[in-house]
């Protein structure tokens, strides 16, 4: 301790005293600036979690949008080929589908055939070319297998005396000045059978007791009923030929006076249909049987009265139908409860040969056959697919139409081939072309959902049925067959609507089965049915498989008698 009590501290230096204020001075920076940097790292973390949301939310966007607009394509595609079942043209040529087809453009000829480098034609320039007129149909043609009748207009007696000398006049020949074409309405009358008894009186006056003989009518085909063969016959053929419900047929009878109800001419069918038709209609189903070749295809019926349904429900009518290659065209109907492709299966039974069918599923239930694609189908598939106007520059579903176009065009060049020969054929010609449908095929990336995507997936799907033709000759390309034989089903269904019980639904399928056969045999249904009902209640309700043999289409017998005309008729069969 110094002078006067007071104690020697050091004394900090005026340096040391300015950098401790500096030291304290940027304390509160640093805090600021951290601070500062905590907000803006903060604010930065929030804008970019706000840009990852804006971001997520617009990608969200757009594959909403791109769904709406993949929807909208598709209801598109959905309208666009309603329009064309409605009102377009139902055939599926080129000419008709693809624009530079050689359909005119009535619209815009003009436009599009303009060409301002064309050479004004003169009369040394114009040059017609060759061509073969197609004959129009003369009135012989037309009525050549008519009956004709002669009608002279002659002069009465007093027209015969001269008026100037007041001779007679004699007819020195005749000219043929017109031709008319007349009908006559059907005509209805009750023919009365009777049993006429013949007695021996020889054996009468020997014995006493006449040796009495009684003739036998013809069987009826109803007990109690006025229905004949004929009459049946021509019940049948207006409904299921001409596509004439019952109902309207009632009315024709009432114009006719004959009081006739629908009740009474559908028990009509339904019983002849089951008596006299079923057993031939079971033989059609064996000798379909053996045929090598069976197309397949089925559509809607619907049955009121049907166990365990609803009126509204839907049930199937089942066709089976042989090509014509077989020498025994049969179109058959059956009738099914519902599309279980076990019902196929169970009629198919124990055959072992082609079958073809569109890409049903259910035919897969099918045992021990080979099953063959309808390529119709598969350009159906790609003709839906295609936009208004399409072609090949601006469609792939073109492509695959004109694929498929190129394949008919080969198969109509081997039409007429034989069966070895159109296999080996269309190994030679329409293999390589198939290879380069399959390759293309591999190359698209369709968007899910689209036509597009349901064609390619048909096409794979349906691969192996597709290319099994082309290792039998004997099969065609296409379902057709089965789909032109249950056409007019589908026509008459417009008409009729429905059935009312399961056992019309059969007797349905059994008529149709016969008067499409005898169709596709080139017979005429109503002669065709008339014989039947007349010769088969003659067998029985049990006839031997070699009698009903003898009733089928194709034999010559039958032929003879029930071919569609084709020659001149003589005026006494008036």
């Amino acid at each position: 301790m110094a002078d006067g009590g007071v104690e020697n501290r050091p004394t900090k230096s005026h340096s040391e005293g300015s950098e401790k204020g500096h030291v304290l001075s940027t304390k509160p920076l640093k805090i600021l600036y951290f601070l500062a940097s905590l907000c803006y790292n903060k604010k930065q973390r929030a804008r970019q979690n706000e840009l990852e949301e804006l971001k997520k939310v617009a990608h969200d966007l757009a594959e909403e949008n791109a769904q709406l607009r993949q929807k909208l394509d598709h209801m598109n595609e959905l309208l666009l080929n309603a329009q064309r079942a409605r009102f377009s043209q139902s055939s599926e040529r080129t000419k008709y589908v693809m624009q530079g087809g050689t359909q005119l453009g009535l619209f815009n000829e003009a436009e599009a055939e303009q060409d301002h480098k064309a050479v004004e034609p003169t009369e040394n320039t114009i040059v017609i070319p060759k061509h073969t007129r197609k004959a129009k149909r003369t009135v012989d043609e037309l009525t050549a297998n008519l009956p004709v009748k002669e009608v002279l207009i002659t002069l009465s007696d007093d027209e015969l005396i001269c008026d100037k000398c007041g001779g007679k006049y004699e007819m020195i020949g005749k000219k043929l000045v017109s031709r008319r074409l007349e009908v006559i309405p059907r005509q209805c009358y009750v023919v009365e059978y009777y049993s006429c008894s013949y007695a021996c009186k020889n054996c009468e006056a020997k014995t006493g007791y006449a040796n009495i003989v009684t003739t036998v009518t013809p069987p009826m085909l109803m007990k109690h009923s006025l229905a004949s063969a004929s009459t049946v016959a021509n019940v049948m053929t207006q409904k299921y030929v001409d596509g004439l419900p019952l109902a309207r047929q009632e009315k024709i009878w009432e114009r006719e006076g004959i009081c006739l109800s629908r009740a009474t001419m559908s028990n009509w069918v339904i019983q002849c249909a089951q008596t006299w038709l079923k057993p031939l209609y079971r033989r059609m189903k064996k000798t379909l049987l053996e045929c090598s070749v069976i197309h397949a295809d089925e559509t809607v019926v619907q049955v009121l009265k049907e166990e365990g349904k609803a009126a509204t429900s839907e049930s199937r009518m089942w066709v089976y139908a042989s090509n014509d290659r077989s020498g025994k065209p049969i179109r058959y109907f059956e009738y099914q409860p519902d599309r279980s492709g076990k019902h196929a299966a169970a009629f198919l039974k124990g055959f072992s040969g082609c079958l073809v069918t569109d890409g049903y599923a259910g035919y897969n239930l099918v045992d021990g056959v080979i099953r063959c694609g309808c390529w119709s189908h598969m350009r159906r598939y790609w003709r839906e697919a295609m936009p208004k106007g399409a072609t090949k520059e601006t469609s792939k579903a073109a492509w695959g139409y004109d694929y498929c176009n190129k394949l008919f065009a080969l198969e109509k060049k081997f039409f007429k081939m034989s069966d070895v020969i159109r296999k080996t054929a269309r190994q030679v010609e329409a293999e390589p072309l198939l290879e380069a449908y399959w390759w293309w095929l591999e190359t698209l990336d369709p968007v899910p959902g689209s036509k597009l995507a349901d064609a390619v997936t048909y096409a794979k799907n349906q691969k192996k049925f597709l290319n099994a033709f082309l290792e039998h000759g004997e099969v065609d390309i296409s379902n057709n067959f089965a789909e032109n034989a249950i056409r007019p089903f589908v026509q008459g269904r417009k008409a009729w609507l429905f059935c009312d019980t399961p056992k019309g639904a059969d007797s349905s399928a059994i008529v149709y089965s016969i008067v499409e056969t005898a169709k596709a045999n080139g017979l005429d249904p109503y002669t065709y049915l008339k014989l039947l009902l007349t010769e088969l209640s003659y067998l029985g309700k049990n006839p031997a498989s070699d009698k009903l043999d003898l009733f089928m289409p194709w034999t010559a017998a039958i032929r003879k008698n029930c071919i569609l005309p084709t020659k001149k008729i003589s005026p006494e069969d008036l």
